[in-house]
């Protein structure tokens, strides 16, 4: 990991030379698999790449709410169609050009491009014939609701009223991106091209790409050029994809990390305990799930899906096993997103999941075929995934093998459907429950299952153009109610961010969606 432990002495340490030097180091979790915001579906991806670009609104860490950000202000039509925004004239790219309204126009017609291939395309459908081009059925991409009608002046139009929209545009899939330079490295319709490397990535954030280097660190350096460069208080950023959670908390006590991604359920209640507890636990909207593979047997079956959803239990890995560090998930939307919680709630019951899958044709697991269960490397992963698996030998008599896989593998595999079952997770994009709900829609780019059901996608649809709350809960309620009868996914846990701080990063605000910009944060005694 190249991190450099102190074995003893009073030497300084790489987080002491931190504080002096204005450099955070941060753990997080896995290697990066690219930096280009239209590509990246990773959460540990994200973190980095906040830091380093801004769309038109940003999210605030707290609440999760949008406030301005590349746009300084903006007006929308009475029927709630038509979105004019006014970007900051101060805006620019780390190359020192101006941030333009076409940079964002450009930005949404890659993403949207078919040849593109981006699993996030869909999160700009709500620009008119958004949709209509990325599926093909429409050719011209000046057809897209989306117009420069000056440098500084973008004007968007919707296919139907989209009550998130403007946290929505804070999402990556949302960024702009300069267009010479993307075209430059032949990246204007190509995923994976050298544009994204040091020395050549371009961005508009706090900070821009000093250094990469593979599976050692990312180090992201101040950009004095940023609108808001009052605001960044640090010079550096480092980024360590360290993988193991014990790994990480050792490279933290030896005074190598300021951040930890997470922490072993182990470690937990030794930090409580601390005076000054350098441990911080505050709620995500996240959830922890297995994708089920419904295109190959047997989980082709809802019975056996559902056997096997029910044969989990949740309480025991959420508060003896994990420390009480997460809490159990009967449903794919956290409680109390955006005020809403699930009428449907999945139960521990061992009893109920042996009868199904009895009814499926397999008592007591007699005549069921071996299971795969692919998983992210990590103690953590470990630690869930063994739980589940002894739980299903114990009470459904089936037999579950374990995959540990580099998180790029893994997702490459459940894009390619390459597995049977699979662990997942997704951290909301935005404090309501579409951004849960529309992972299963059948033309969801992240949408892994194989899964697919018109009224399902029907209902999420119709809630999508609903601006009344109550009645837009209504129908995301419907939807889910029918997610958890058919269940592609077995909910399993709700996470929740648990790690290190140490006591002289300042200014660090816990993030319900788990992302920060590190502006406003500093390093001092």
């Amino acid at each position: 990991m190249l991190l450099g432990f102190v074995a003893c002495g009073k030497r300084e340490t790489a987080a002491e030379a931190g504080i002096k030097t204005g450099t955070l180091l941060v753990g997080n979790s896995s290697e990066p698999k690219d930096l280009d915001p239209q590509t990246i579906v990773a959460y540990t991806d994200a973190r980095l790449l906040f830091a380093l670009f801004e769309g038109l609104t940003a999210l605030d860490e707290a609440t999760g709410q949008a406030v301005p950000a590349g746009a300084k202000t903006w007006e929308t039509s009475p029927d709630g169609l038509t979105w004019t925004f006014h970007l900051d004239p101060a805006g620019k790219w780390s190359n020192g050009e101006p941030v333009t309204a076409a940079d964002y126009v450009f930005a949404y017609r890659r993403i949207l491009n078919p040849a593109f291939a981006a699993e996030y395309a869909s999160m700009v459908y709500p620009l008119k014939n958004a949709q209509a081009y990325n599926s093909g059925k429409l050719k011209d991409a000046t057809q897209i609701g989306a117009v420069a009608v000056d440098n500084l002046t973008l004007r968007l139009t919707l296919e139907e009223p989209c009550p998130w929209l403007i946290s929505l545009l804070a999402h990556q899939s949302w960024l702009p991106i300069p267009r010479a330079v993307v075209e430059k490295f032949g990246g204007g319709d190509k995923q994976g091209t050298a544009w994204t490397r040091p020395g050549n990535l371009v961005s508009n954030g706090p900070f821009f790409l000093k250094e990469w280097q593979p599976n050692a660190r990312v180090v992201l350096e101040k950009f004095p050029g940023y609108r808001a460069a009052s605001l960044v208080k640090l010079n550096q950023v480092i980024f360590f994809p360290i993988e193991n959670p014990t790994t990480e908390e050792a490279a933290f006590r030896a005074g190598q990390l300021h951040v930890t991604y997470t922490l072993p359920p182990d470690k937990i209640a030794g930090y409580r305990t601390e005076p000054s507890s350098r441990l911080h636990s505050n709620p995500t909207l996240s959830t922890y799930y297995i994708n089920f593979n419904v295109k190959k047997a047997p989980l082709d079956n809802t019975k056996v899906r559902r056997a096997l959803t029910l044969a989990i239990d949740r309480t025991g890995i959420a508060e003896k096993l994990l420390q009480g560090s997460r809490s159990p998930a009967r449903s794919l939307v956290p409680d109390n997103t955006g005020g809403y919680t699930s009428h449907v709630q999945i139960p521990d019951d061992f009893a109920g999941a042996k009868a199904l899958l009895a009814e499926a044709g397999y008592p007591e697991g007699r005549g069921f075929p071996p299971l795969e269960l692919q998983t992210g490397s990590g103690s953590t992963n470990k630690l869930i995934n063994e739980a589940i698996q002894e739980t299903w030998r114990r009470e459904l008599g089936i037999t579950v093998t374990i995959a540990e896989l580099e998180q790029k593998t893994l997702f490459a595999n459940a894009k390619a459907g390459a597995y049977q079952a699979s662990s997942a997770g997704w951290v909301g994009d935005y404090v309501d429950p579409d951004t849960f709900l529309g992972v299963f829609l059948s033309d969801n780019g992240n949408n892994w299952s194989g899964w697919n059901n018109a009224e399902y996608d029907r209902l999420v649809h119709e809630a999508g153009r609903t601006l009344d709350t109550k009645s837009r809960q209504e129908l995301q309620q419907r939807a889910e109610a029918i997610l958890l009868a058919e269940l592609p996914l077995a909910p399993t846990l709700h996470t929740q961010g648990n790690y290190l701080i140490d006591p002289a990063v300042r200014g660090w605000k816990p993030s319900i969606l788990g992302l920060n910009r590190y502006i406003n944060i500093e390093l001092r005694k």
